[in-house]
């Protein structure tokens, strides 16, 4: 271990994921980086995933086990298990027990921590299953303004968080805001990040620095079903937009993102979406201070009409929906 390396927490939540959890444990014991200590919170595991935890914890004194004492949903156990970092860490990083770490990844990220001191957030490339993406920022932008970034991401121009697996934190703007995620949003980690750009930078890494799964059980099955990032998008604006865009570019971006958010629900009424679809949109937009409108969803279905291409295709697609529904029943 170099003199002086800061102390990084690696935490990786963990439920019923023994089929991926000792490569991901792997890759993260195999860090060239050597200063960390590594949080493993099982919570409430039915299958072999403390049993192999603890194996590990048995051959390096960096690994500690937490074990929670009853369930909790995910947000609200990422945010347990960033409360249980040490007071000394410099910085942390999530790393979800189906994804995995480069052997070069905390030190580069680190390192890259270490030059911007200004930076509270560090990303990388990253390897989504099969392809490369959280590309968009030119080199060498190792140190982006905070505000200039979230421009960027609330105008649609770029996007460059990926998942918590994909960034480093600095641990006292974790510790600053607490809850860190907010709970009841799918998206809080994003939410996350442009709370965190008010007051910090965005470091860079131009490697690719960590790995991906995309598994049919994890959050993102529930954006695929629900569009809830068409949601998020609203919501982004709602909540960060007044921060970091000017007030014509607030107005336009709100329009662009209404826009195609009833389109989307167009196409969904075309597919005879069910009944917990439905709750769900209108329950999320009343939070967000935008009741479901009946008017602008029925032009929007007007104009989706015209399109008898279009159209056929989402009719086509919810009756195969609902068929595969009826057929696993």
């Amino acid at each position: 271990m170099a003199q002086n390396e800061p102390l990084v927490t690696v935490v990786t939540p963990v439920y019923n994921t023994e089929k991926y959890l000792a490569e991901c444990i792997e890759s993260v014991l195999g860090q060239t980086y050597r200063n960390f200590e590594y949080l493993i919170v099982d919570n409430q595991s039915k299958d072999r995933s403390l049993e192999i935890a603890q194996r590990y914890a048995e051959r390096d004194n960096r690994i500690r086990i937490h074990s929670n004492e009853t369930f909790l949903a995910q947000m609200p156990n990422w945010n347990h298990a960033l409360r249980l970092i040490s007071t000394d860490s410099a910085y942390c990083k999530i790393v979800h027990a189906d994804d995995w770490l480069f052997s070069n990844c905390l030190e580069e990220m680190v390192s890259c921590a270490l030059r911007h001191p200004t930076v509270g957030l560090v990303g990388a490339y990253r390897l989504d299953e099969t392809r490369v993406n959280l590309d968009g920022l030119p080199y060498p932008s190792h140190c982006t303004p905070g505000r200039d970034l979230a421009r960027l991401h609330l105008l649609g121009k770029i996007f460059v968080f990926g998942a918590p697996t994909s960034l480093l934190l600095r641990s006292d703007v974790v510790r600053d805001r607490d809850p860190f995620y907010e709970e009841d949003n799918p998206h809080a980690d994003v939410d996350a990040c442009l709370a965190t750009l008010r007051t910090t930078d965005f470091g860079f890494v131009h490697e690719v620095l960590t790995f991906t799964r995309r598994h049919n059980e994890s959050a993102t099955s529930l954006v695929k079903r629900f569009g809830t990032n068409r949601l998020a998008r609203l919501e982004a604006l709602e909540d960060h937009g007044p921060f970091f865009l000017a007030a014509d570019e607030l107005d336009r971006r709100r329009q662009e993102a209404s826009r195609d958010y009833y389109k989307f629900l167009a196409r969904q009424l075309l597919e005879q979406q069910g009944h917990d679809f439905w709750q769900y949109h209108r329950r999320w937009l009343d939070r967000i201070g935008h009741p479901l409108s009946y008017v602008r969803l029925a032009l929007a279905l007007a104009s989706q009409l015209l399109d008898t291409r279009s159209s056929a295709r989402h009719l086509v697609a919810g009756f195969r929906r609902r068929s595969a529904t009826r057929g696993a029943s």
